[in-house]
């Protein structure tokens, strides 16, 4: 069937089991280049307008990339982004049917910037020491814990402009303890080098979650997720991720957008309304998750039904 025709992009089988052993699939197209570059220019002129933000930019005193979350909450595109079939089929592959998209990111990297920490995510504590997404206890699915990520190349991904890094097959075992707390310390941006590597993590040292002090990730294993832009990769927040520096042209940056997204079972920001990560605290008034697939049979999570310009997020039915 061509993919001009096709009505599904679930994973294969084979897909599957490749997900399961390695902890990623992809990359995936989801946007011919031309169309990617097109849709980004129109796109960006949204992002400097905050007018219809979740987060009002006077509370971000001080912080860093907290700034960049939830912009589908707001910005038409990236709305209709975290709902896209050919993004949303992969993940519920993973999932299940019933999927939130419950946050989301840019990842901007400029020239001389460091590469980002080899790190995981499971509950998403490791900044704030409170988890952000809680799973049922004796989930059934393979997946049990963390977030299935996609991530998305707004321009090209390459050795040069700081691609991501995964070391396979790592989501088995977690190699930090989220119930510690990291240190922020904005002097520490570009300034520490791990393994010859210039490495951080938006002003905190993940070595300070590290279970076992010593541990030192084994890079020979590493590979690059080298990308073109409007291609996606799909990984579990829970396998061993990282970038690389940005050595490239002075002229060329590089801007990832993640959209992340769990079963609908699983508790989104419980017992809190705010945010508090990289020196900086938001309110969660504007808040809500996004059903993208599927439905929600709970009562426990914000559900946002129209971003905030009031265009309506599509959600997938079977």
């Amino acid at each position: 069937m061509s993919e001009a025709v096709r009505t599904d992009y679930r994973l294969s089988d084979e897909q599957l089991d490749q997900f399961k052993a390695l902890g990623y699939a992809g990359p995936f197209t989801i946007y011919p280049p031309e169309e990617m570059d097109e849709l980004w220019t129109r796109a960006r002129v949204e992002v400097l307008d905050r007018s219809h933000a979740a987060y009002p930019l006077d509370e971000l005193a001080g912080a860093t990339n907290i700034a960049n979350y939830d912009r589908h909450l707001d910005i038409d595109f990236l709305s209709d982004h975290v709902c896209n079939q050919k993004i949303v089929d992969p993940v519920a592959s993973v999932l299940g049917e019933d999927v939130l998209c419950w946050r989301t990111e840019f990842f901007p990297k400029y020239p001389g910037d460091e590469g980002t920490d080899w790190h995981q995510a499971d509950t998403f504590a490791n900044a704030s020491g409170r988890p952000q997404i809680v799973w049922p206890v004796d989930d059934p699915s393979f997946v049990r814990g963390g977030t299935v990520t996609v991530w998305t190349a707004f321009t090209d991904a390459t050795m040069q402009t700081g691609c991501l890094q995964f070391i396979p097959g790592t989501h088995r075992h977690m190699n930090y303890d989220e119930t510690k707390r990291m240190n922020w310390d904005p002097n520490k941006i570009n300034m520490v080098e791990k393994g010859g590597v210039a490495r951080g993590f938006f002003g905190y040292d993940y070595r300070e979650l590290q279970v076992d002090p010593d541990f030192v990730p084994d890079e020979a294993k590493a590979v690059p997720m080298v990308m073109q832009r409007g291609q996606s990769i799909i990984f579990l927040s829970t396998l061993m991720h990282a970038s690389l520096p940005h050595t490239g042209s002075r002229k060329e940056m590089r801007l990832g957008f993640a959209s992340r997204y769990v079963p609908t079972r699983v508790r989104v920001y419980p017992d809190t309304d705010v945010i508090e990560e990289y020196g900086g605290r938001i309110p969660l008034d504007n808040f809500g998750s996004v059903l993208v697939s599927g439905r929600n049979d709970y009562d426990f999570n914000a559900i946002a039904r129209c971003n905030l310009r009031g265009r309506p997020f599509r959600t997938r039915t079977w």
